[in-house]
């Protein structure tokens, strides 16, 4: 098969990788962290390159672009470690929309593509463990009262797409921030990005996708938002190996470059492979995000899986060869750390996709029984 990339989707690749390393450096990013996790000039970053239109279909004012250019958007954002929360925004919000009523989509839709709008997924709820069909969100009469928890930026959202159990099925409503009845507390996770407690009493909202639907189309956009969560990881590992094998190409003990050791170069090797592994499932991800639902989804976990697997070690192989100042906040190996740890809890950890896995082929053994 091959995996060649356009010369359209290079130069996608190139213009994200020029704004990253102009105006998301480290020391940057670092200043974003401890202002809270979210900038709004590196959110409007991201709307002057036109990523917040690349999922919106051209009759809303869009590109209509698919899953490839999309994951080649979120590698280059992974090697920069960028925390605004593209994917969520970016590419599971537009996911959702086209599924709304056609005046909804033609309200909201131009304005996720311009930048007008930043819409984010209010789905995690306490104590679910990652079932989506599980909410304690009650939806009566267009008026949501609920909770939802770890929600992207929540406190500078302008909407959220909430998913909610109506009696007859889980349904998805949009809610605007500034709406009656609606609370957000703001606080920063352990990769430095941004997230909200936020609350529903008896707040408006508005019928996105109904009963009949809902659970479907939120497996849909949360399967869109671990295929570039995949490509994220893959940007940020390899990025992480660059940093490393730089640090013992530098690093002398002994006298010499600890790059030379050959049980270090063993290690690195071992990285390298975990790094494809990732890399090949990320591809297999989103090429699969067009499938019907049971093959999408046994995929997408399959890949989350590996990225569980991959990330935990290549940030702790990579750590290690750093040594103490690996782990220090003041160098940048150990922020990559973090956010590819953080990851494994995105979406579902490595038990989740798992069973998930081992359900879906289940599944299909009874098929051809």
């Amino acid at each position: 098969m091959d995996f060649d990339f356009t010369d359209d989707q290079e130069s996608l690749r190139d213009a994200v990788r020029r704004w990253v390393d102009k105006d998301y450096g480290f020391e940057h990013r670092r200043g974003i962290v401890k202002a809270g996790g979210f900038s709004r000039g590196a959110w409007d970053g991201l709307v002057g390159l036109g990523l917040t239109a690349l999922a919106v279909p051209e009759e809303h004012g869009g590109m209509g672009f698919g899953a490839i250019d999309a994951m080649v958007v979120m590698e280059e954002l992974g090697r920069g470690l960028v925390m605004e929360p593209y994917a969520q925004a970016g590419l599971m919000a537009p996911a959702v929309l086209r599924h709304a009523p056609a005046d909804v989509q033609a309200e909201w839709l131009p304005k996720i593509a311009g930048g007008e709008a930043l819409i984010v997924l209010a789905h995690q709820e306490r104590g679910a463990r990652y079932r989506l069909d599980k909410a304690g969100t009650r939806a009566e009469a267009g008026r949501l009262t609920g909770s939802k928890s770890l929600v992207p930026c929540g406190d500078q959202a302008d909407a959220f797409i909430v998913p909610a159990e109506t009696g007859s099925g889980l349904a998805l409503y949009l809610v605007e921030r500034s709406g009656a009845g609606v609370s957000s507390r703001g606080y920063s996770l352990q990769d430095g990005s941004r997230a909200a407690e936020v609350s529903f009493a008896d707040a408006p909202a508005t019928l996105l996708v109904g009963p009949g639907q809902g659970l479907a189309v939120l497996e849909q956009a949360i399967d869109v938002g671990i295929a570039a969560l995949c490509a994220e990881g893959v940007g940020a590992m390899e990025k992480l190996l660059a940093i490393t094998v730089e640090y013992m190409n530098t690093r002398k003990q002994f006298g010499v470059a600890i790059a030379t050791f050959q049980a270090l170069r063993h290690r690195i090797a071992d990285v390298k492979m975990q790094l494809e592994l990732a890399r090949s499932m990320s591809y297999f991800a989103s090429l699969k995000l067009g499938e019907e639902p049971a093959a999408r989804r046994r995929a997408l976990a399959q890949a989350k899986l590996q990225l569980c697997q991959s990330a935990r070690y290549v940030g702790q192989q990579c750590t290690q060869l750093h040594g103490g100042i690996g782990v220090t906040d003041e160098y940048i190996s150990s922020h990559y750390f973090k956010r590819l740890t953080a990851m494994e809890m995105q979406f579902g950890d490595s038990l989740h996709q798992l069973a998930e896995v081992s359900a879906r082929m289940q599944d299909q053994a009874g098929v051809f029984a």
